[in-house]
């Protein structure tokens, strides 16, 4: 049974577009060879094949039709195969194949940097393993790579500079908000908690899709602090005498706190680890900031997360704050329970 965090595919509904995807090339990787010239997508059916076809369907537009939305949350940002069956797709000097597993396989570990191997699911629905499957698959087209965390089973998962050109050259160009992808694994000592991020965001996104909310996109801590670190030093060349220290005050940076609803205090921006942005049901745009944590944290850096209003997460279960959205209430996070 399939995993209903990886959504309906479109195709599904509709025979004619599944017995079309039936006929699209199923070869593995070692079929494979440079690509050369021609369209980015390649179709590998015969030509008897499209001639049965025609004749089944005699009144069918002879292009090919647009590729319809992918309801999963990260590969509506892509033009990638949807279906069950593996088509072959240009990426750069090369070629490839995926299907619509592994399409959203590969927008999914771009979105959070580093995924385990045991969040991801393979086409079947079933637990995915890097050495059977859409991972293994995805790893010898050099798409994906792995590496063991210390202590667990499972691989972290990240994609590897070709993974994130074959996604950058087939993003969707249709107006929405930008999802960023991203490639390369994280330092071994930040594995273990990175890895947390995504399990975060399942819970999280389970809660909003209850209430019938439809999340956009997820911005990570560093691509934050990236926007603040250019904000911040935006000016740093205006100045001859220049002497490598930003010269915003404490009111500008309030003030772009504010803007982007972070919390600022002890003479500090605070930054969560994630931040998912989501419409409601009746159109209103929200975002909610969570952190993820571990009983490890102590004194002051524990203190600042319960301050901030952040959701936790635990590792077990996730904590909201009333702070998501902007302003209101908040309830007590998990980090104030552990200083109780």
């Amino acid at each position: 049974m399939f995993d209903g965090r990886w959504g309906d595919d479109p195709r599904d509904a509709n025979p004619r577009a599944a017995n079309e995807s039936r006929g699209r090339d199923t070869d593995d990787t070692r079929s494979l060879g440079r690509g050369g010239g021609g369209s980015d997508r390649q179709s590998g059916d015969e030509p008897s094949r499209d001639a049965r076809a025609a004749a089944r369907w005699p009144d069918r537009d002879r292009e090919a039709p647009e590729r319809p939305r992918d309801p999963h949350v990260f590969a509506r940002h892509v033009d990638l195969p949807r279906g069950p069956a593996r088509e072959r797709v240009r990426g750069g000097d090369r070629s490839y194949t995926l299907r619509g597993s592994e399409s959203r396989t590969l927008a999914t570990i771009g979105a959070f940097r580093v995924v385990s191997s045991g969040d991801l699911r393979d086409h079947d629905g079933s637990r995915a393993n890097i050495r059977s499957g859409d991972l293994r698959h995805l790893r010898e087209q050099g798409l994906i790579e792995t590496a063991r965390v210390p202590g667990y089973r499972d691989h972290a998962v990240a994609l590897t500079k070709a993974g994130h050109g074959l996604l950058e050259r087939h993003r969707d160009s249709r107006p929405e908000r930008h999802q960023t992808f991203h490639a390369g694994l994280v330092r071994p000592r930040e594995r273990e908690h990175d890895l947390q991020v995504y399990r975060a965001y399942q819970q999280a996104q389970e809660r909003l899709r209850e209430r019938g909310a439809r999340v956009e996109r997820v911005v990570l801590d560093h691509e934050l602090k990236s926007e603040y670190q250019r904000w911040l030093h935006a000016h740093d060349n205006d100045h001859d005498d220049y002497d490598g220290h930003p010269d915003r005050t404490a009111e500008e940076v309030q003030e772009w706190a504010a803007e982007h609803d972070l919390p600022y205090f002890d003479d500090e921006l605070h930054f969560p680890d994630l931040r998912i942005e989501y419409v409601e049901p009746d159109g209103r745009r929200g975002r909610e900031d969570i952190e993820v944590v571990t009983l490890h944290y102590r004194g002051a850096h524990s203190a600042s997360i319960a301050r901030s209003g952040f959701s936790t997460y635990s590792g077990l279960t996730i904590t909201i704050s009333g702070r998501s959205g902007g302003g209101g209430r908040r309830s007590p996070s998990i980090i104030e329970e552990l200083l109780r």
